[in-house]
């Protein structure tokens, strides 16, 4: 699949494809979007929301969450806020998400049959690392959103100048619900 892939960027440059998504840093409509990492969402999303390349920092993980109060998705943010312009955020999280109903004991045991050293794991744990807070999803896609909204907007390094607002797209439709 990475051949196929390498030989359609080659062509791609060499027919200067490249030249529609010509664009600066900047981002034009000064909104950064935090969203789930769902192939879905990939075309769905910037086509449901009328954007195109260049209009806004799109910023995307698992289940579109917050997992860490210094972690890259706040440095994303920051980075964005004060770098780069932006003055409004948008948390969007979709329907049937993937991240709904994660369970982290479920992973490790996964993790586990696929070669991952069970010490490994253990030497996490007496690290410091919470696998239920850092691998579990969650059960209400809304409330997510309103916590990662929540998080966002009490953050102490975000300016409570900065807009943020919480949707679910439908990842079907692309029906945008206003949760926040």
């Amino acid at each position: 699949m990475l051949e196929e892939i390498l030989a359609y960027n080659k062509k791609f440059v060499e027919n200067k494809g490249y030249e529609a998504y010509i664009t600066n840093k900047y981002p034009d409509k000064k909104i950064a979007i935090l969203s789930c990492m769902d192939t879905r969402l990939t075309a769905l999303l910037p086509a449901a929301l009328g954007i195109k390349n260049g209009d806004v920092k799109m910023i995307k993980n698992a289940g579109g969450v917050i997992s860490h109060p210094f972690g890259s998705v706040i440095r994303s943010l920051l980075v964005a806020i004060f770098e780069l312009g932006v003055e409004e955020i948008m948390v969007i999280a979709h329907s049937d998400c993937g991240a709904c109903h994660m369970h982290s004991e479920e992973m490790l045991e996964k993790m586990k049959a696929r070669g991952i050293n069970p010490d490994y794991i253990d030497m996490m744990r007496f690290c410091g690392v919470d696998f239920h807070s850092w691998l579990d999803g969650f059960e209400d896609t809304e409330k997510s959103v309103r916590g990662t909204v929540d998080f966002i907007v009490r953050h102490p390094l975000i300016p409570a100048d900065v807009k943020v607002y919480g949707f679910i797209i439908d990842s079907m439709t692309g029906e945008l619900s206003r949760v926040v």
